[in-house]
């Protein structure tokens, strides 16, 4: 795997409200076109533009704790929700500030391969990181990689994965830093106020007390994989202020910082 520079790349997923926000995406952009010494690969999702396009084509939208279910007759809408539409307009958006983006999908270049889920959500894969090769090239050239999270599974059938998921996955293909943006500034914990540090014990209790909950649940989740599996924290922070994105690389304590499971020798 190639690494451009002395820190490991960074995956930043996006999604949410950022996407309808033109304002808030391009100074989102703006930050990481300032950032020289790491590269830089953009992961994102788009819940509220597939919600939006399937009411139109009068479909439902139906969730089982933060997670899409995903009949087989609305995979057209979303693939083309997620791969056409909002993959396109935040590369438009990256190109019109200078920055050299190019759109992808997860099987793109055989990147990832995708297995159907057993939760019973449906039309939803499951993710499993194969081959760096695209990316590696792409990040060598100085490109942005935009990928969104539709795959496909053996059979070439396209799949909606979760877009965490789909971010946790190009980190272990990268092996690479992880940040999730979000609408809020990380985690909350019981008295109500943004907890720093979060690991595998408290997770699971505030789970349980529904104080975690909703889309933050497999936020979370998918955390807490990425951090075990790659042996270091994961931020989860808001993207409503990107500036503090460059501080957060720095070090500072900005956001929930999800922590690995100590092992024990």
């Amino acid at each position: 795997m190639i690494n451009l520079a002395k820190k490991p790349p960074l995956v930043i997923k996006i999604g949410g409200a950022i996407l309808e926000n033109v304002s808030a995406l391009d100074a989102l952009l703006a930050v990481l076109k300032s950032i020289k010494d790491q590269a830089i690969v953009l992961v994102h999702g788009g819940g509220c533009v597939v919600d939006e396009m399937l009411a139109q084509a009068g479909f439902s939208t139906e969730k089982q704790h933060g997670l899409r279910v995903t009949p087989k007759e609305q995979m057209p809408i979303i693939a083309g929700a997620l791969a056409g539409t909002v993959n396109k307009a935040i590369v438009a958006s990256a190109t019109s500030l200078g920055l050299s983006a190019v759109g992808l999908s997860l099987n793109d270049g055989d990147m990832v391969t995708c297995y159907l889920s057993e939760k019973g959500l449906g039309q939803v894969g499951e993710p499993k990181a194969h081959s760096s090769k695209l990316l590696d090239t792409l990040l060598k050239a100085q490109f942005l990689p935009v990928i969104s999270s539709i795959g496909a599974l053996e059979n070439g059938e396209l799949v909606n994965v979760n877009a965490d998921d789909a971010a946790v996955v190009i980190c272990q293909l990268l092996n690479a830093e992880l940040l999730l943006l979000t609408d809020v500034n990380g985690v909350k914990g019981e008295s109500g106020d943004y907890i720093h540090s979060l690991d595998q014990v408290l997770a699971q209790q505030l789970i349980a007390k529904g104080i975690i909950a909703g889309g933050m649940t497999a936020k979370v989740n998918a955390a807490l994989y990425a951090a075990n599996q790659l042996r270091r924290s994961i931020a989860v922070a808001s993207w409503q202020s990107p500036e503090q994105i460059i501080s957060l690389l720095n070090g500072d304590n900005i956001g929930t910082r999800i922590q690995p499971t100590t092992r024990h020798s």
